[in-house]
Order: C-alpha cells, then structure tokens, then sequence
C-alpha cells in the first residue's frame, strides 16, 4: 500500500473519534475536539491526492477508496447532526446526500465489474469541499445572525451540489449502464 492510500486508509480511522468526540456532552470542549479531528480527515483529502499525482501513485484502489473515505466523513458528520437536540441539517437534506452516496457508490460497482474504474470529477470534488465547509461550520455551531445565515447558505449550496454532481456524473458515465448487461 502506497502513502496516499495510507493516508486515505488515516481518514477513514479518524472517523470513529469524530463521531466519538462529536456525541458526547461527557468531555469538554468534545465539539472542538471532534471539529479539529474533521478538519484534520478533511484535510488528508487534499494531501493524499497530492501525493498520488506528484509521485504518479494514482491506483485504482486509491481511485476507488478516496472518494469512500470522504463519503464516510461527510455521511459520519451528517448523521451526528441529525442526532443533535438542536439538529442544524434538515433530515431531508441529509437523505438526499447519503442517497447520492449511495447511488454513486453502486454506480462504481456496476463500473467495476465492468472492468471500469472511475475517479471523482469535479463537480463531485467541488460538492465534497462544500460539505466539509458545511460540516465545520455546523460543527462549531457559532451563534449569531450572520453565522446562522451562512450555515444555511452552505447547507443548501452542498444539497444542490449534491443533485447537479449526481446528474453529472450519471450523465458523464452513462456508456456503463448501457452495456447490455443491464
């Protein structure tokens, strides 16, 4: 295994002591905590990929594990919020972006056994930044105004980004679904 997908493979490790530090009221300061760690696994997402195309590491696992890795982060922090008494995500909202996980990661697999790998497009990366934006912001849970305004802004940014990455890369990706197996 590579350094990039070690680096991934961190990301996804992080996630229990996200979620750990993220639902309990019992340690303080667990919200700053849990937020650094996010910020942290977010973070690695820049890093990994660098690597990978700095030092021609791009593998079909890391392909293939990347952008799981940050569906698992972002899903992780959305079911924490929907578990929260003061809920900052509409649970709605929160069913739209695990249901394009979902989709996409069947997608993948339908691709897969297709002998097709397909990495992340942009819209996709643009969405993932979005939501980890979000997910930071709703973390740290400031009051005010101002701040309860841009939450919101980025709550519905990254549901749109959401549906327009889904259709994008339906749309970019389709010759896999009409292969004749289907």
């Amino acid at each position: 295994m590579n350094l990039p997908n070690k680096i991934t493979m961190l990301r996804i490790l992080l996630i229990p002591f996200f979620v750990f530090f993220m639902l309990t009221d019992q340690i303080p300061y667990s919200r700053y905590i849990a937020v650094s760690i996010f910020i942290i696994a977010s973070l690695t997402d820049t890093l990994d990929g660098y690597l990978a195309r700095k030092y021609n590491l791009v593998s079909n696992f890391g392909k293939f594990v990347d952008p799981l890795a940050d569906k698992l982060l972002v899903c992780s922090a959305l079911v924490c919020f929907v578990a929260l008494p003061e809920n900052p995500m509409p649970a709605w909202g929160v069913i739209v972006i695990i249901s394009r996980d979902f989709i996409i990661s069947g997608f993948r697999l339908v691709a897969s056994d297709a002998g097709v790998v397909i990495a992340a497009g942009w819209w996709g990366k643009i969405k993932t930044v979005v939501q980890m934006l979000m997910s930071v912001l709703l973390i740290v849970d400031f009051d005010g105004e101002i701040i309860n305004l841009v939450e919101y802004i980025f709550i519905y940014a990254a549901i749109l980004l959401t549906v327009i990455s889904l259709v994008d890369y339906l749309w970019k990706n389709r010759e896999v679904l009409n292969d004749g197996n289907m």
